[in-house]
């Protein structure tokens, strides 16, 4: 099936990300947020973000006018009828992602592919509240979705082959490296990264080096552009939380435990830059 109409259940960070990313590759997006509030921010956020794309040479003034006219808010989930493909980005918690997905399942067509963009949670699990898990997928991208290159693609159960190969094909024209997964927790990238990150703030909390010292080792030791406490702070340690705690049910190994110094933070309230505080202190920055 060609996917023409995207619908993208969510406005937060990554549900922005991923409707720009899909208007710049030529389709027509609808987004949705039960919010209105979070749907005026994310759209005013699309905006801005095709606007400097056209000030840096990225886009050109006539693609910013088609990107606009392909994108639309939607303020009920009624409008994902006519969409191809669905693709949910609500928050990291399965009761939330769950209710979405039986209320698509009923409204949707048989032959809409149903996608989230969970970073941990069992695809399989998620796509059994379904009337059709053979067309359920996992479709897990990386902030900033428009600027990241990897779509992880994390295929259920009864994930079907051509939906697997729908999703390769759409991933190829966000302008992904596609790569596709056995449906586990964590799955491969935060299944190899997250306990590192983890670790990160157990050293912290032991009092073994600072949050900058650890930053500048895994920067100028490991070659990596962010530094652990910087990458927490980016995505948010609720996330980071979120993830960890479903890794560690899902497989009982200690090693996913997390750290009592990260829930700590998440219960405080310091999630990193988008509270304006978190392992740093973003406040300035905003002034």
């Amino acid at each position: 099936m060609e996917i023409k109409k995207i619908f993208v259940a969510g406005a937060g960070t990554m549900g922005a990300g991923i409707a720009q990313n899909a208007l710049t590759a030529g389709y027509e997006v609808a987004l949705y947020d039960v919010s209105a509030a979070q749907i005026a921010k994310a759209k005013a956020e699309i905006e801005k973000q095709l606007n400097r794309s056209v000030e840096k040479g990225r886009l050109s003034e006539a693609q910013k006018h088609e990107c606009a006219a392909r994108f639309g808010i939607a303020e009920t989930l009624d409008a994902a009828k006519g969409a191809h493909l669905v693709i949910e980005a609500a928050a990291e918690k399965y009761e939330i992602k769950a209710d979405i997905f039986k209320k698509l399942s009923a409204l949707c067509a048989t032959e809409t592919i149903l996608a989230t963009n969970t970073s941990s949670i069992p695809i399989t699990k998620i796509a059994a509240v379904c009337s059709n898990p053979g067309r359920f997928v996992g479709l897990h991208f990386f902030h900033p979705a428009p600027v990241m290159r990897l779509l992880e693609i994390i295929r259920g159960l009864e994930t079907t082959d051509a939906v697997i190969e729908t999703a390769k094909n759409v991933g190829d024209r966000l302008g992904k490296v596609c790569i596709v997964s056995k449906d586990s927790a964590g799955f491969i990238v935060n299944r190899l990264l997250n306990p590192m990150l983890n670790e990160a703030v157990e050293l912290l909390d032991k009092g073994i080096a600072t949050a900058e010292d650890i930053d500048k080792g895994c920067k100028y030791g490991l070659n990596h552009p962010m530094g652990p406490f910087e990458l927490i702070d980016h995505s948010g340690a609720d996330i980071l939380l979120a993830v960890m705690e479903t890794m560690y049910a899902d497989t009982g190994d200690s090693k996913y435990r997390p750290a009592p110094l990260l829930r700590r933070m998440v219960e405080s309230g310091k999630l990193g830059k988008k509270t304006e505080t978190g392992f740093y202190d973003y406040s300035k920055e905003k002034k």
